[in-house]
């Protein structure tokens, strides 16, 4: 059964060493790459100012690059639920070759077990191999950025993309059994686990854990820390907010703008400060708009994950992948036994 699989899915396991060469070539390039300019970054913080400018080089020189190869890595178990997945069963089906396979003296589900225990050992070899060369690249910048909890780069480092290869192979796997037609159930398992990228960091990965809270007075310097300042919408927001003596901490969710006893700011106040601030000559990131904010005594309540969870976070975002596929995988054997 072992040699039958080999010589069935030797060019996809060629094709997928031939995959992780190029990618742990241009990893460990950038790897090094990102290690030199880390050094030069360092070596320039003789002073506060200097170092917070040399900071903003090195991250900026580099947040674009790792941005890529984050979401590259996160269509790699979407190309293995498509590729490898979907046609395992399908193909067979397809042209009917099943019968013959199904009338020797292995049992179809045992046949199932062994073709998917040996592709999806070599899909999840293949992912967490690539998402640890990512991780070892970005290691100097992540320690600067200090954003581990990042949504595309949280699943795309350390062991949750082995996770996601699972589930897609088996999501695959699964579909293809159901559908029974190749192409459509490769393009039916690529949408659906794109789905399940975007629905999981959002909707599902917030609530793995119970959160802690916090209020967040927002000075001149607070305001000036944040990435952004409102929404296409006009609502009072405030992005990019960084909790006080939690470093490196996810901030899961931002209030709108409150006001000392606790209602939302009126807009008209928080537009008057955002396009016409009275002119004080401050500077900062938002300037005399930070000034005018300041100065109406605003806060926000926050609800943050501690940087102390990001392996628990880690650990549980895997369980529920692994978790996930191996029921599918009880579904596909389920369904074997009566197609």
């Amino acid at each position: 059964m072992i040699w039958l699989n080999w010589r069935q899915f030797r060019l996809q396991v060629l094709a997928g060493a031939a995959a992780l060469a190029v990618i742990a070539g241009c990893l460990l390039y950038l790897g090094m790459d990102i290690r030199d300019a880390h050094d030069a970054y360092r070596s320039r913080c003789g002073d506060a100012a200097a170092c917070a400018q040399a900071k903003a080089q090195f991250q900026g020189a580099y947040r674009s690059t790792l941005l890529f190869a984050a979401a590259g890595l996160a269509l790699l178990p979407v190309v293995i639920g498509a590729f490898w997945g979907a046609p395992l069963v399908a193909r067979e089906l397809e042209l009917g070759t099943h019968r013959l396979v199904w009338n020797q003296s292995v049992t179809r589900r045992r046949w199932l077990i062994a073709r998917m225990a040996f592709t999806a050992a070599a899909a999840m070899i293949l992912t967490g191999a690539a998402a640890l060369l990512l991780t070892w690249a970005a290691s100097p910048y992540d320690q600067v950025a200090a954003d581990r909890f990042d949504v595309i780069g949280f699943g795309a480092r350390n062991i949750v993309p082995i996770g996601h290869a699972f589930l897609a192979f088996a999501l695959g796997t699964t579909i293809g059994l159901f559908m029974r037609r190749t192409l459509p159930a490769m393009a039916l398992t690529g949408v659906l686990f794109i789905a399940v990228q975007f629905a999981v960091p959002n909707l599902v990965r917030p609530h793995l854990m119970p959160s802690e809270s916090a209020t967040l007075p927002l000075t001149v310097e607070t305001i000036n820390g944040a990435k952004n300042l409102g929404s296409i919408t006009g609502a009072p927001v405030i992005g990019g907010l960084r909790v006080p003596g939690a470093p490196g901490a996810w901030i899961s969710e931002t209030s709108p703008m409150r006001t000392a006893d606790g209602r939302t700011v009126d807009g008209g106040a928080f537009g008057a400060c955002l396009d016409t601030p009275e002119e004080t000559g401050a500077g900062g990131t938002f300037g005399d708009t930070a000034v005018c904010l300041a100065a109406l005594d605003l806060h926000v309540d926050l609800e943050y994950q501690p940087s102390g969870r990001y392996w628990p976070f880690q650990l549980a975002e895997t369980g529920l992948y692994l978790v996930a596929g191996a029921l599918l995988t009880a579904v596909a054997l389920r369904r074997v036994g009566r197609a």
